[in-house]
């Protein structure tokens, strides 16, 4: 009787070792103009100098710190998100003085940003606790458009890093080029973007056993759209899943009443969206995204009334040259991942 005890309460320690869970967050946030207040006289940022259209001073930079900060605190709730990208970034200055000057500074974040050659100088961006990922290789891609009249864009910043667990994840953040002109004039830009994306995916579903990837963004297009539907090929979540397909979290809830996260004429649209890899979703699956579904945080606070047509709008930093002191014209998302720690 005594020896049964003893292989009951192995076989229980053993069980748990194997189910054993970490769980963690990871958000996307277009935060909207982060520039600091110095020329860069290579780009086009005059306006956002203290003397500039925008007239940004060193106080409303600094309050525009302050505002992500507290943004990314309260998407974490009680546990600081363990990666963020980010995009509509200046430049490395402005990452610096967010992760180390800022009130984020106690939450133990790294960065990694890209270099672009955007007219503006916005670039993307990934920040990540040091202590729950570790990466091991990073890679920015630059777009070279065939037609010649399109402006340069933001690259496509690719971070390879390793887990707790040592899965390793495939992290792509982007900001695909505006719909300035149209959205029809527009679109190949965006496709073009959309084919780069989907080639370096395919290159990790050849290399990789089992890829791992999550793709983030301001794609400028909605789940539908042609860029994302059909180039990059990202399915619904109610689709047959596979392995080696990407699936959009958000393309179920298209039809959600006042369901999006960038408000344009009264309507709410989805132009900010996660795309997995099928594995991520699968029951079972050492790292996967919990519940199979991802979030709009679209707390009040990040919200103002809509007093041209209805209800609430993103409570942003500018208004045109007037300042509001808000946060972004985009709302975050965010996600939740379950690690299983054998």
């Amino acid at each position: 009787m005594r020896n049964f005890v003893i292989v009951g309460f192995l076989l229980i320690i053993h069980i748990t070792e194997v189910v054993a869970q970490d769980n963690f967050r990871i958000m996307f946030y277009n935060v909207e103009n982060l520039f600091d207040t110095h020329d860069d006289p290579e780009k086009e940022d005059n306006d956002f100098l203290p003397d500039g259209f925008m007239r940004w001073t060193p106080w409303k930079y600094w309050e525009k710190l302050r505002n992500i900060s507290r943004v990314i605190t309260a998407v974490g709730g009680m546990q600081s998100p363990t990666l963020v990208g980010l995009c509509e970034v200046e430049n490395d200055s402005v990452l610096f003085d967010l992760t180390k000057r800022s009130p984020l500074r106690v939450q133990g974040y790294d960065f990694i940003v890209t270099d672009s050659p955007d007219d503006r100088g916005i670039d993307v961006a990934l920040l990540y606790q040091r202590h729950q990922f570790k990466p091991l290789q990073i890679s920015e891609y630059e777009i070279k458009f065939k037609r010649k009249k399109n402006r340069p864009t933001r690259n496509i910043l690719h971070v390879t890093g390793e887990m707790l667990n040592g899965n390793i994840l495939d992290i792509f953040v982007c900001h695909f080029p505006s719909r300035s002109g149209g959205q029809r004039e527009s679109e190949p830009a965006r496709i073009e973007v959309a084919t780069l994306l989907r080639n370096k995916v395919d290159s990790l579903f050849a290399i990789r056993e089992s890829a791992h990837i999550i793709i983030m963004g301001d794609f400028n297009d909605y789940p539908t759209n042609k860029s994302i539907s059909r180039v990059v090929g990202a399915r619904s979540i109610r689709s047959p899943l596979k392995n080696e397909q990407l699936y959009n979290l958000f393309l179920h809830r298209i039809k959600e009443p006042d369901f999006g996260t960038y408000k344009y004429q009264g309507k709410w649209d989805i132009l900010d969206q996660f795309i997995v890899s099928g594995n991520l979703l699968t029951e079972g699956n050492s790292i996967q995204v919990k519940g199979n579904e991802a979030h709009i945080f679209k707390a009040d606070f990040l919200l103002e009334d809509d007093e041209k047509y209805y209800g609430k709008k993103p409570y942003r930093t500018n208004l045109g040259p007037r300042y509001i002191g808000g946060f972004s014209d985009h709302l975050p998302i965010y996600m939740d991942m379950t690690l299983i720690l054998e």
